[in-house]
């Protein structure tokens, strides 16, 4: 396998900061325009943001209206509804007043959006980035530099497993406790017991609702698919395909007939639901895992009645039955790389620089990363929250003996194929479809959408 997805040195580095992720929510893209009230000097140029995060969308207006106050520089932050950012972004670009400062999806989003993209590679934030090789970049430049760092994987209420293994009359699973969990095998003769003893744990099921639907793929058809296609890019060698072969197809299927059948609502209604309430299910412990990242920790806290300690919460990495999975660890990366908008005005342009480098460098912006936004921020002198699923993230990937799984999904080669991909895997959840035919169509579509993207 190959080495760790970053060095330890960034690890270290890395240790002093905080995440937030690809959270769910109900946002929409009206928010964020009105007037915040604060004076703004228009020879300093303005700041239009077009902010990814529907989870992180208070956030940014607080942090925007504090800036315009402290600065006197317009700032504005508009934010997209779930899935909905490349419509937003079309739309927005379209306008006499574009962002200034927009998202893109790695090299997929650059393709589509190249001719907007400014060249960062002089930018101070540029040049204290930790991982220069993160980055959006082509021979003629630097065009697009990430938020932040973020892991996910299967978040786990370890107190349950605890009382699941003290038991009397479980199954030999060849485990004693969560920790001697590290594969899929094992993972998968676990959850299947501990659904027979649900009533004895005081659960609904082993797992959160699974909750594919328009409002909740992106766990399904970028996350969870993330494995199986960072498996095969890892075999044949490359970075990126214009037609995959889908060779861990079945792996795919391994975790998610988990997710279907061992979760908190029968199989006929896997369509219900969304991100927030599996979140709920698992803080109220009516489930034992929920598949999410760091940033999923805000949620959990944040539920009415939560009932998970920090001490609770284990992170499992996605274990779909691969060979040598026993040293797998965590999936860690990012899919959020800032781009400045080259159409805009040089004084906006240096606005939206100024705006950013003030964000991750100045000791009132580092805190809005820290506490407010929880990014684990991938540039120098960024500060931990109280986030255990962060804390875990890092020491994952300082652990020598596993490899950190690179976020390949950026690859993906548009959301026509991630909405494609999950209309099939609705099919197969409700039955209506083998999934031998679920594959085929994933990959068909992952064609017709690459030619098309060319």
């Amino acid at each position: 396998m190959k080495k760790k997805l970053l060095s330890l040195t960034l690890c270290v580095a890395m240790a002093a900061t905080a995440l937030a992720g690809c959270g769910d929510s109900k946002s929409d893209s009206s928010a964020s325009k009105k007037d915040d009230g604060a004076k703004a000097d228009p020879s300093k140029g303005s700041v239009y943001f077009l902010n990814f995060k529907p989870e992180a969308e208070e956030e940014f207006n607080k942090i925007a209206k504090e800036y315009t106050k402290e600065t006197g520089v317009a700032c504005k932050v508009v934010t997209a509804a779930d899935n909905q950012y490349e419509s937003t972004l079309k739309t927005e670009m379209a306008k006499s007043d574009a962002p200034t400062a927009f998202i893109i999806n790695g090299p997929v989003g650059y393709e589509s959006w190249k001719d907007y993209c400014a060249d960062l590679s002089d930018s101070d934030l540029y040049n204290i980035l930790l991982d220069k090789e993160g980055v959006v970049s082509t021979d003629e430049g630097v065009f697009g530099i990430p938020l932040a760092t973020e892991t996910y994987g299967l978040i786990c209420n370890k107190s349950i497993f605890e009382d699941y293994f003290a038991l009397d009359g479980i199954a030999d699973t060849g485990c004693k406790k969560i920790e001697d969990i590290n594969n899929f095998e094992k993972l998968s003769a676990v959850v299947k017991d501990m659904d027979k003893h649900k009533d004895d744990l005081g659960i609904s099921g082993v797992f959160s609702e699974p909750a594919v639907n328009t409002e909740s793929f992106w766990r399904l058809t970028t996350h969870l698919f993330n494995v199986p296609l960072y498996y095969e890019y890892q075999k044949d060698g490359v970075t990126q395909k214009d037609a995959i072969d889908f060779t861990y197809s079945e792996n795919y299927k391994n975790i998610f007939d988990l997710y279907l059948d061992y979760s908190t609502v029968n199989r006929e209604n896997a369509s219900s639901g969304s991100v927030d309430d599996a979140m709920a299910e698992f803080a109220l412990k009516e489930c034992a895992i929920v598949q999410n990242g760091t940033w999923g920790w805000g949620q959990i806290d944040g539920v009415d009645g939560n009932e998970v300690k920090e001490d609770d919460v284990y992170f499992m990495p996605i274990y779909t039955g691969v060979e040598g999975e026993e040293k797998q660890g965590l999936c860690m990366g990012t899919e959020n790389f800032l781009a400045i908008n080259s159409k805009a005005s040089e004084a906006d342009q240096k606005a939206s620089l100024d705006f950013f480098n003030w964000l991750y460098t100045s000791d009132k912006g580092k805190a809005h990363v820290k506490d407010d936004l929880g990014f684990v921020s991938p540039y120098e002198g960024g500060e931990a929250p109280d986030n255990p699923l962060v804390q875990q993230g890092l020491d994952d990937l300082a652990n020598t003996d596993t490899t950190t799984v690179s976020w390949v999904f950026p690859t993906i080669p548009g959301e026509s194929w991630k909405s494609g991909f999950y209309e099939e895997l609705l099919k197969y959840a409700e039955k209506s479809q083998s999934w031998d035919d679920t594959a085929a169509k994933a990959k068909d579509l992952w064609k017709t959408e690459a030619a098309s993207a060319k």
